[in-house]
C-alpha cells in the first residue's frame, strides 16, 4: 500500500516501503530470493512446525507448499509422515536439491514445549499463548509482542449435532451444562432422544482449550469425564454425524457432515458461526488462529512463512482451507428494532467492513491483530476510494456504574482508532459511541468484556 509518510510515520513507512520491496524481489525473482534463505544441512528439515490440529491438518501444510511454490520451487508435495498427524512438505530448488518442512500437529500445547526445546523453530496455535508458557519462553523474547505472535486466520468453534436432531440453538450455559454432564438427556433441552452422548477434543488441543475458556470455565464447569475424546478434528466430526444422540464441538472446516448450532452469549442474540460474524469476531465462539516465533531467534524459513500467510495468496488458501480469512470487505447489515436509531440508520444507509478493532486487555493500545488490521483497512479505503469523509467508526464497551462513563469510554476507543487511521492520511467523518448496548459476548469474564471493548468500521 503506497501512503504519503508522515513525520510521525517514518519508521513504519520504511518498514512498509521494504516489505513492498521484498515482495517485488518474492514475484520477480523468486531464485535468487531462495537463495537468501539458508538451506539445510542434507537430510534435516529447513523448519520444524508444531502444534494445532487445527491449523496443521491441512491449513499449515497448505500455506508451507504454498511459500515453496512462491519461491520458485518444482515438483511441491504433501506427504504423511511416518507418525500420525505428521507431514512433510517438500519440493526441488533451482540446484536439484529436494528442500522440506516438516508439520506435526499434536495440539497446541506441544508448540510452546517445542519452541522451548528447539525441537521446533515455529508453533502453530489456535488460541493465545498462557501466561506461564510465555514467561517459560520469556528467554526467546516476549511472545506477546507482535514480534512473535502471529494471527493467520479467524476459526470459529461450532457446536454440533446430528442432522436429523432438530434443536436450532443454545445459549453458552446450556452447552456448558451438557458439556459438564449437568443436563444429560435432549428431553431437559426441549428436544427428544433420550441420553445425550458427548464428543470432545482431547487435552492438547488448542481447540478443546478455547472450549474451556469460553464455555465451561466461564460457566464454572468442568468436562463430563464420560466424554469421548478425539485427537482428529475429523474423526470427531464424522462419529457425532452418524450419532442421533450426539453432541460435539469442533473448528469450522470440520463441520462436514454435522449440523451446527446457533449460539447466545449473556445478551447477545443467538449467532449461526457464518464467516461474516467470525470474521469479525462478533460470533460468541470465534476465536484467531495463531503462528508463534521466537522474537531472539527467529528461523528465517519461519519468518518467511508468516509473512507469505499474510499476504493475498496466504490469506487466499486460509479461505480455501475452510477458515476465515482476514481481507476486509463489506457487508450489509439488516437494520432491526432492537438497533438503536442511530445505528439503524446506518444499517440503512452504509455499509459495515468485515473488521473490529480490538484491545489489549486492560490496556488503550490496540492488539496484535488490530495493529494488521490498521494497514488492511486503509488499504482497502484506498482501492475503494473511501478516505476522505466516507467512514464512520462506531465503538462499543462493557457496562460501567455510571452508563455515561460507559459511553465516553466507548467514543474514545473509537478515538484511538481514528487516530492509527489518520497516520495513513484518512479523513473520518465520524465516530459514534454506543456504550455497553449491542453486546456480542456476556460480560460477567474476561474474554466477553474484551470482546465487547470493539471499534466498527461503518463506509458510505
Amino acid at each position: 500500500m503506497l501512503r504519503n509518510p508522515s513525520t510521525t510515520d517514518n519508521d513504519t513507512w520504511g518498514r512498509t516501503s521494504g516489505w513492498l520491496i521484498l515482495g517485488f524481489l518474492c514475484y520477480a525473482l523468486p531464485w535468487r530470493v531462495f537463495a537468501a534463505l539458508p538451506l539445510p544441512p542434507e537430510g534435516q528439515p529447513a523448519l520444524q512446525i508444531q502444534g494445532s490440529n487445527t491449523i496443521g491438518a491441512r491449513l499449515g501444510p497448505a500455506l508451507v507448499k504454498g511459500l515453496l511454490e512462491e519461491q520458485g520451487f518444482q515438483e511441491v508435495r504433501i506427504e504423511a509422515a511416518k507418525v500420525a498427524n505428521e507431514q512433510r512438505v517438500s519440493g526441488i530448488n533451482a540446484a536439484k536439491q529436494r528442500v522440506f518442512i516438516e508439520v506435526a500437529a499434536h495440539g497446541s500445547g506441544t508448540a510452546f514445549v517445542a519452541l522451548k526445546d528447539a525441537s521446533a523453530q515455529l508453533g502453530a496455535s489456535s488460541r493465545p499463548i498462557k501466561a506461564a508458557e510465555a514467561q517459560s519462553l520469556s528467554a526467546l523474547g516476549d511472545f506477546h509482542s507482535a514480534a512473535a505472535e502471529h494471527i493467520i486466520a479467524i476459526d470459529g468453534l461450532a457446536v454440533i449435532l446430528n442432522q436429523q436432531n432438530p434443536l436450532s440453538s443454545l445459549t453458552t450455559s446450556q452447552i456448558a451444562q451438557v458439556f459438564s454432564g449437568e443436563i444429560t438427556t435432549w428431553e431437559e433441552l426441549g428436544g427428544s432422544g433420550g441420553p445425550i452422548h458427548l464428543y470432545a477434543r482431547d487435552d492438547n488441543s488448542g481447540t478443546f482449550d478455547t472450549f474451556k475458556e469460553l464455555v465451561l470455565t466461564a460457566n464454572g464447569k468442568t468436562l463430563a469425564a464420560s466424554s469421548r475424546r478425539f485427537e482428529s478434528s475429523e474423526q470427531l466430526s464424522d462419529a457425532v454425524s452418524q450419532d442421533p444422540q450426539g453432541i460435539g464441538f469442533i473448528g469450522l472446516p470440520y463441520i462436514r457432515q454435522a449440523k451446527a448450532l446457533a449460539v447466545t452469549d449473556g445478551q447477545s442474540r443467538p449467532m449461526l458461526p457464518t464467516a461474516t460474524l467470525v470474521a469479525t469476531e462478533d460470533y460468541p465462539l470465534s476465536r484467531r488462529l495463531f503462528f508463534y516465533t521466537p522474537p531472539s531467534a527467529n528461523n528465517p524459513w519461519g519468518q518467511a512463512l508468516v509473512q507469505f500467510a499474510h499476504s493475498d495468496k496466504g490469506q487466499a488458501l486460509v479461505e480455501k482451507a475452510g477458515f476465515v480469512p482476514q481481507t476486509v470487505s463489506a457487508v450489509n447489515v439488516n437494520a432491526s428494532s432492537s438497533m438503536p436509531p442511530i445505528y439503524r440508520e446506518l444499517a440503512h444507509q452504509a455499509q459495515r467492513l468485515s473488521v473490529n478493532f480490538r484491545f489489549q486487555q486492560g490496556s488503550a493500545n490496540l492488539d496484535n491483530k488490530a495493529l494488521r488490521d490498521v494497514e488492511r483497512v486503509l488499504e482497502y479505503l484506498e482501492k475503494q476510494q473511501k478516505t476522505q469523509h466516507k467512514v464512520v467508526l462506531v465503538g462499543f464497551g462493557d457496562p460501567k456504574v455510571d452508563e455515561a462513563h460507559a459511553l465516553i469510554l466507548s467514543k474514545w476507543r473509537a478515538q484511538v482508532v481514528r487516530r492509527e487511521l489518520s497516520k495513513g492520511q484518512l479523513i473520518i467523518d465520524k465516530i459514534i459511541g454506543f456504550g455497553a448496548e449491542l453486546p456480542v459476548a456476556n460480560n460477567q469474564g474476561d474474554e466477553g468484556r474484551i470482546k465487547n471493548r470493539r471499534v466498527e468500521v461503518w463506509v458510505y
